[in-house]
C-alpha cells in the first residue's frame, strides 16, 4: 500500500463515485466491489420507489468515502458494516418484491383446509356408485314457442318447471320433482342440450343443493338462468337442460380406478427415468474421457477438444430439465418419449462432469507405470483408467436414476408423461382426493428408490 495516497483526494473521489478512491489508494477490486453494490441497489430501490430504503444506501456510501480515506493512509478497514446494510436494503426489497404476507397463513387457512383433507384421503378404495337423475329442457332467451313444463312420472325420476319456461341470463325461475331417494340430498346441474358442456349451478355464491322428503319429492327450488356457453353465444334462444342429480355409494370397498390408473403412470416414471438414466449413461462415458485434464492434456490439439466438450457439459446442465422438457413436447409431441430425451440430455451433462471428475481424481501410479511399458492412450485407459472407475461410475449412476425418478414427476407437469401428467390434470380440476393418490404413490417410490440406491451405493463404494 503506497501511503504517499492523499487521504482528502482519496475521501473526495469516493464521496463523488463509489469505489473511486479505493482504486486511487491502490485497491481496484475493493473499490469496484463498492461501487457495483452501492450502484445494483441504487437502481433496485429507484425501481421499487421506496425513499426510506436510500437510508441504507447513504450508511454504505458514506463508510465507502471512510475506507477510501484510511486506504490512502495504509490503514484497512473492515467491510462487514456497509455490506451489512446493502444486505439489509435487498432482504427488504426482497419481501416486496415476493410479496411474503405473513399474516395471511392464519388469515386463509380455511381455503387449503379441503385440499389437505382430500390429500390424506387418497382416492385409493371406492363403492360402487348409483345415480339418479331427472331433468328438463329450459329455453334461454325466449323464443315463439318455449318448451313445455314438463310432467310427472310414476316410477322414474323427474323434474317441472313451475313458473316458467325460458328467461334471460340473471333471471330465476322454480322447480319441483320426485321419484328421488327420500331424505337425501342432491345437485342442479346445467347443460347444453348434447350433454357435452355442463357444469354444478350456484346460487348466491354456494352450490345449489336440494333435499327431498320423506316421498322422495323434492321442494320448490329456485335456479338461476346460466349465461350461454361460448358456442351459444349470439346464436339466439338456445334449449338447456336443468338437471336434478343424486349419488350414493353402494356394496363393499374395492381397489377404485385411480388406484389402477396411479399405478400404471408410476410404473411407466420409472421406466422414463430408467431409460433416460440409460442413454444418458452410453453417451457419458465416452464424453467423460474427453472432459478429463489428466487424459487429455498434453497437446494444444487434446485441451482444446477437453475446454469444448466441458463448455457444452456446463452449458447443458444450466438448462433446467422443465424447459428442455417443454422444448421436446414442441418437437415430439405429449407423452413420456419428450421426458425421456429432457431427462436424458440434462443427465448426459451431470453424468460426464461426475465421471470426468471421477477420472481426475484417480491414482496417477497405475497410469504411469502402463505408460513406462509403451502403451497408447487406448490402452492406458483400459488397463489403468477403467478398474479405477467402475465403483464411482456406478454409484454415480444409480444415484442419477433416483434423482430421475423424482425429477420425472415434475417433468409430466409440462407434458413429458409418467405420473406428474396426471397429477397436474387432477389439481386443475380440484379432483384433491385422486391428486392425494398420486402424491402418496410418489412419495412411496421416491422413498423406497432413495433406499435402495443408498444401500446399492454403500455396497459399491
Amino acid at each position: 500500500m503506497q501511503r504517499k495516497k492523499s487521504p482528502v483526494l482519496s475521501s473526495v473521489l469516493s464521496l463523488i463515485v463509489p469505489g473511486l478512491g479505493q482504486v486511487y489508494a491502490g485497491s481496484p477490486s475493493r473499490g469496484a466491489a463498492f461501487f457495483i453494490a452501492i450502484a445494483v441497489t441504487a437502481i433496485l430501490v429507484r425501481w421499487r420507489g421506496n425513499s426510506l430504503l436510500y437510508t441504507g444506501i447513504a450508511v454504505a456510501w458514506l463508510w465507502n468515502v471512510w475506507d477510501a480515506c484510511n486506504l490512502a493512509q495504509g490503514r484497512r478497514l473492515s467491510s462487514i458494516l456497509p455490506f451489512l446494510a446493502i444486505a439489509l436494503v435487498l432482504y427488504v426489497i426482497g419481501w416486496g418484491v415476493t410479496e411474503i404476507n405473513l399474516r395471511r397463513l392464519l388469515t386463509d387457512v380455511a381455503d387449503v383446509k379441503p385440499l389437505v383433507s382430500d390429500l390424506f384421503q387418497p382416492a385409493v378404495f371406492e363403492r360402487d356408485i348409483e345415480e339418479l337423475v331427472g331433468e328438463v329442457q329450459f329455453e334461454s332467451p325466449c323464443s315463439d314457442s318455449p318448451p313445455a313444463k314438463g310432467s310427472p312420472l310414476e316410477s322414474e325420476p323427474y323434474l317441472v318447471l313451475v313458473d316458467k319456461t325460458c328467461g334471460d341470463p340473471g333471471d330465476t325461475f322454480t322447480i319441483e320433482g320426485g321419484n328421488f331417494w327420500p331424505n337425501s340430498r342432491g345437485y342442479i346441474w346445467w347443460s347444453n342440450l348434447a350433454g357435452e358442456m355442463e357444469f354444478r349451478v350456484r346460487y348466491k355464491g354456494d352450490y345449489l343443493t336440494f333435499e327431498t322428503d320423506e316421498e322422495g319429492r323434492i321442494p320448490p327450488t329456485t335456479v338461476i338462468v346460466q349465461e350461454p356457453f361460448a358456442e351459444a353465444k349470439d346464436k339466439g334462444p338456445q334449449l338447456y337442460r336443468v338437471q336434478a342429480r343424486m349419488r350414493r355409494e353402494t356394496g363393499p370397498l374395492h381397489l377404485s380406478e385411480t388406484f389402477f390408473l396411479v399405478v400404471e403412470k408410476m410404473v411407466e416414471t420409472v421406466f422414463l427415468a430408467l431409460m433416460a438414466t440409460t442413454i444418458a449413461i452410453i453417451i457419458a462415458i465416452p464424453i467423460s474421457f474427453l472432459a478429463a485434464r489428466n487424459l487429455m492434456g498434453g497437446n494444444p490439439i487434446s485441451m482444446a477438444v477437453y475446454y469444448v466438450v466441458r463448455t457444452i457439459l456446463n452449458t447443458l446442465r444450466s438448462i433446467e430439465p422443465l424447459i428442455m422438457a417443454i422444448i421436446f413436447v414442441v418437437w415430439v409431441g405429449l407423452g413420456p418419449f419428450a421426458g425421456v430425451l429432457a431427462l436424458a440430455v440434462h443427465s448426459i451433462a451431470a453424468l460426464g462432469k461426475l465421471y470426468s471428475e471421477a477420472v481426475e481424481s484417480i491414482d496417477p501410479g497405475p497410469i504411469e507405470a502402463i505408460t513406462a511399458t509403451g502403451a497408447n492412450r487406448l490402452q492406458t485407459i483400459v488397463y489403468a483408467v477403467i478398474p479405477q472407475i467402475v465403483p464411482p461410475y456406478l454409484a454415480f449412476t444409480i444415484y442419477r436414476w433416483d434423482i430421475n425418478v423424482r425429477m420425472s414427476t415434475i417433468i409430466g407437469f409440462v407434458g413429458g408423461g409418467g405420473i406428474g401428467y396426471l397429477l397436474q390434470q387432477w389439481i386443475r380440476l380440484l379432483m384433491y382426493e385422486e391428486a392425494g393418490a398420486a402424491v402418496w404413490a410418489i412419495a412411496i417410490v421416491v422413498a423406497i428408490m432413495d433406499y435402495a440406491s443408498a444401500k446399492a451405493r454403500e455396497k459399491i463404494t
